[in-house]
């Protein structure tokens, strides 16, 4: 290099090579191992799509912050729900947000939430197997032909878009409206499902869910029932906690509730479980010894 000539310097790259220091590691690796936690979730019913978590970030057993926003709109009918490391769930949702919105400006029409969820796969996959740590819920509502999925090509091999259309559609003539739920993590898998939970709370959400959820379930019930998961969760589990964000997704676009501070719903739980002690000791006659 020429400023080397002018300087003087001779092989003096060496000392910036991490493989020329005995037992250096090209690598720079944390000193202790980070426990992530959170609770996520995301379902459907009849009114459209719920999406709650909670706002605790922990990093082991630190509270780094009570107060995270872990679910981030992506566009006016989608929302993003995130577990795992902060920093990378913030990247990956700004990455996303701005690939939708170029491909919005490009094609004159939103990429279908299935599109998404594969965009966003693909993006992921080259970081599979590295200490990138990001699982997404895209929680959504498809409105129309307008934002569906392109079109098979005659050998059957999918595509995430066709510039030789302005409108494309399924090989079946399906629009694929409607309420979706995909889940996509950092190694590139993908899985969709009416009800999907997310993080070390879960195993407490899921407990709730599967006895309390049903497709005729009414817009207040079923925000009810968000708000008792992440609740029951953020009770057991040591990584959730503070409060609780819910969303609500229909074909007119999402509604975030205002944040719930979860001590309060302990409160009214402990005061309902004493009013059913009293109802209990009223009926059965049972008195209390002094």
């Amino acid at each position: 290099m020429a400023l080397e000539d002018i300087c003087s310097i001779q092989d003096n790259r060496k000392w910036f090579s991490a493989s020329s220091v005995e037992g250096a590691s090209a690598t720079i690796r944390r000193p202790f191992p980070l426990a992530h936690g959170t609770t996520t979730l995301g379902f459907i019913f009849q009114d459209g799509v719920i999406a709650a978590a909670d706002t605790r970030a922990s990093a082991g057993g630190l509270v780094a912050s009570p107060t995270v926003n872990k679910i981030t709109p992506i566009h006016s009918h989608l929302v993003a729900t995130s577990s795992g490391s902060g920093a990378d769930c913030m990247l990956w949702e700004r990455l996303l947000t701005r690939e939708l919105r170029l491909y919005q400006l490009r094609n004159r029409r939103r990429l279908s939430i299935r599109g998404t969820a594969k965009l966003l796969s693909f993006m992921l996959h080259p970081f599979k197997g590295t200490e990138v740590c990001v699982a997404l819920t895209l929680c959504g509502w498809d409105t129309g032909a307008g934002s569906t999925d392109c079109a098979r090509r005659s050998q059957d091999s999918s595509c995430l878009m066709d510039d030789s259309s302005s409108v494309a559609v399924s090989s079946q003539g399906d629009t694929n409206s409607g309420p979706k739920v995909i889940y996509v993590c950092s190694d590139g898998a993908r899985l969709q499902a009416d009800v999907i939970s997310v993080g070390s709370g879960s195993p407490y959400a899921y407990g709730i869910l599967d006895s309390g959820l049903r497709g005729s379930l009414s817009k207040d019930e079923a925000i009810s029932l968000a708000r008792e998961a992440v609740f029951r969760a953020t009770h057991r589990d040591a990584y959730s906690g503070n409060n609780v964000d819910l969303f609500h997704i229909t074909e007119q676009g999402w509604k975030q509730r205002e944040r719930e501070e979860l001590k309060d719903e302990y409160y009214r739980d402990m005061k309902r479980k004493a009013l059913t002690v009293e109802e209990r000791k009223r009926v059965t006659g049972f008195k209390v010894p002094t």
